[in-house]
């Protein structure tokens, strides 16, 4: 049964959240916020403009002023109907006039600026020209943070997702492995994720026998045999917010070796997850899942991170790595996704997000991590 679809985000939810990030700029020092079109945008404000252009469309944020949102005047009449349009202010230029200038008087002075990831290369040399003693900083750099901790209303819609995921992976179970197209079960983990509420689907990964040793295979025409090892990963949004679970399944009995790379994983996975609670480094994760493969011989084969963030974006900040020593917050939502991949034989990962609770942590996927044996 497909969960309900949660009630919309509010003016008022959205007016919180660029609050809250006027204030995290301010703490950080930077004089305010640039935010383009993309993931930020559409967390801050609910805007996501129908084609991302040329033409400049900005969020400007600056501690102690009402929020502004700079758009092109033929998008103007979209920009308005977002649900955050209330909290803002709207500013739109017209073809032939600088928005530089629009966007440098809505600031005011120059300073450091927090820049989002994916602001065009053109639209941030054209800042920089209008405002040359201004210097900019990336939001993974400067406020890595800012979309990490979810409240409840996300938390909810990252439940259903999950839940989603699940109930695709006990349908897939069901259907034919052997003698199909990786591509086939692909397009049939898609279909139900869809049917599941995905309103997008990000990735489905089919990888069968020695694909499985490839973490970001793209399903193809190889054939899935008797005595396949297959690695499926898949995920998209519900509701907004994202999916991602990984699972192997074996078609036909699998070799001793193969179920003791499967349990050794499956070791690692409940080693990272039970590492997770308030105030641990996030690369405490990663050790705890990593020193299981390590300590039985295969470490050279665990060869990505242990997890990533997920929210409105499938791969977000906080990142479970070596090196990552921001503390564990309650409302942090991540992948714990260790694997085993053995060159031109087989691959071995199993993936559930994981939520930071007040004394430890909760997964959002429920289906067995077991070998689950397919026809």
């Amino acid at each position: 049964m497909t969960a309900p679809t949660p009630a919309p985000f509010t003016a008022d939810d959205y007016r919180a959240r660029m609050e809250r990030a006027a204030r995290a700029a301010a703490d950080a020092g930077l004089a305010g916020l640039l935010v383009a079109p993309g993931p930020d945008l559409v967390w801050l404000t609910g805007y996501a403009p129908t084609a991302v252009t040329e033409r400049l469309t900005l969020l400007v944020l600056v501690p102690g002023r009402d929020p502004g949102l700079i758009v092109p005047a033929l998008e103007a009449p979209d920009a308005a109907k977002a649900t955050g349009a209330p909290a803002l202010t709207l500013l739109d230029w017209t073809d032939g006039k600088d928005p530089y200038a629009v966007t440098a008087a809505l600031l005011q002075r120059d300073g450091r600026f927090g820049i989002s990831d994916n602001t065009w290369a053109m639209h941030l040399l054209g800042l920089a020209k209008t405002l040359p003693d201004s210097s900019y900083a990336s939001l993974t750099e400067a406020l890595p943070m800012l979309r990490a901790v979810k409240d409840e209303a996300e938390l909810d819609r990252l439940a259903a997702a999950g839940a989603a995921a699940d109930a695709t992976y006990e349908e897939i179970r069901t259907v034919p492995f052997a003698g199909r197209k990786e591509s086939e079960v692909a397009a049939d983990l898609a279909r139900l994720l869809r049917e599941h509420g995905h309103e997008t689907v990000d990735f489905t990964i089919v990888a069968s026998g020695p694909n499985g040793a490839n973490p970001h295979h793209e399903p193809g025409d190889r054939v899935i045999e008797r005595g396949d090892m297959v690695v499926l990963d898949f995920g998209g949004l519900r509701g907004g917010y994202g999916s991602d679970t990984s699972r192997t399944v074996h078609v036909g009995e699998p070799t001793d070796e193969e179920r003791r790379v499967h349990d050794l994983v499956r070791a690692a996975q409940e080693a990272g997850f039970r590492a997770v609670r308030p105030g641990v480094a996030c690369q405490e994760v990663d050790r705890a899942a990593r020193a299981v493969i390590t300590d039985a011989g295969y470490g050279a084969y665990f060869i990505h991170r242990t997890g990533h963030g997920i929210g409105v974006t499938t791969h977000e900040p906080p990142y479970m790595i070596e090196g990552e020593d921001q503390p564990l917050v309650p409302g942090m939502c991540f992948s714990v996704e260790p694997g085993i991949y053995l060159p031109g034989r087989f691959g071995v990962r199993i993936e559930d997000i994981v939520t930071v609770t007040e004394d430890g942590g909760r997964r959002l996927n429920d289906t067995t991590r077991e070998m689950v044996i397919v026809d």
